[in-house]
Order: structure tokens, then C-alpha cells, then sequence
């Protein structure tokens, strides 16, 4: 009944992959042209579901026994650069600079 723990870790590898996905693809719509309204959106939903799946992958990950260091360095560069990505959504947004157009 049950699933197993590597079905449970492909699942967290699906859903980083899909918020990668998610954040590329609103990052390149900020971009100016017809679609940029909607890359403000895309742009967190892709935060938020990479930062789950990797935050859940990496959980899994550590159950079958210690990471490697570059494993738990990589994971918190990622988070880092989030961070760094959130806060500049923050700025642009409090600053009113969400226009792609110059």
C-alpha cells in the first residue's frame, strides 16, 4: 500500500526538475515581449516547487546514511542563490521595477 522511499525520491527529483523548469521559463518571460505579465508568476511557482523537491530530495537523500560534503555544499548554494533570487523579487517588486521595457 505504501510507496517505497525511491519511488518517494523520484517523486522530489520530478518536482525540483519541474520548479527548475518553472523558474527558467519565468526568468526568460521577464523578458520583454507579449508574455512578460505572466513571468512574475511563473518565476515563484518555479521558487517554490524547486525549493520543495529539492528541500524533499535531499531529506530522502540523507535517510540512506551521510551526504557527501560537496552534496550538502551544492544543496545550500542552491538555496542561497534562491535566496539571493527571492530578494531581488522583493526589491524589484517594493521599487515598482516589475516592467520588462526600458
Amino acid at each position: 500500500m505504501g510507496r517505497s522511499p525511491s519511488a518517494f525520491l523520484k517523486g522530489a527529483e520530478l518536482a525540483s526538475g519541474l520548479g527548475a523548469i518553472f523558474l527558467g521559463v519565468g526568468l526568460g518571460l521577464l523578458a520583454p515581449g507579449g508574455l512578460h505579465a505572466i513571468g512574475w508568476p511563473l518565476l515563484l511557482v518555479g521558487v517554490g516547487v524547486h525549493g520543495a523537491g529539492m528541500t524533499l530530495k535531499h531529506r530522502l537523500e540523507r535517510r540512506d546514511g551521510p551526504t557527501a560534503w560537496w552534496e550538502n555544499g551544492l544543496y545550500w548554494a542552491c538555496w542561497v542563490g534562491l535566496a539571493a533570487l527571492l530578494a531581488w523579487i522583493g526589491w524589484r517588486w517594493a521599487t515598482g521595477g516589475s516592467s520588462g521595457g526600458a
